[in-house]
């Protein structure tokens, strides 16, 4: 999967599926420096990604400061050729002040043995 650079940050296209509904986010930040997947809520709504009581709702902290996130188990994630089946990811609000979908961070990259190849921008799996 090509990244692509915008604003001098790593990003791909992923797509999410649950309960038999696909999803693309096409502006997804490639993040090394995140622990987990979260989803723009707005994003999530759109197929049935909504909070249920019995979630479980994290408070995440980054560069931006802090939020509240419900996590939620998802039936596919992928990233071109990287994908995870029953995969848990986490949705918030993600109003950080510049357009983005969603986050690919360590949880994946770590689960599909992602390689980050910054020379042909690219993200795929070992050799």
């Amino acid at each position: 999967m090509r990244i692509r650079l915008q604003d001098g940050l790593p990003y791909v296209s992923t797509k999410v599926t649950y309960q038999g509904q696909s999803l693309w986010l096409e502006n997804a930040l490639l993040d090394t420096g995140s622990a987990g997947v979260i989803v723009a809520t707005d994003q999530a709504l759109t197929i049935g990604l909504l909070y249920e009581p019995d979630d479980v709702v994290h408070r995440i902290h980054g560069v931006g400061g802090a939020e509240f996130v419900y996590a939620k188990r998802v039936d596919e994630l992928s990233v071109g050729e990287l994908h995870v089946h029953d995969f848990e990811i986490e949705v918030g609000a993600m109003d950080y002040g510049f357009e983005i979908d969603g986050i690919i961070g360590m949880s994946f990259l770590i689960q599909v043995g992602a390689v980050i190849d910054l020379v042909q921008l690219e993200v795929r799996l070992s050799a």
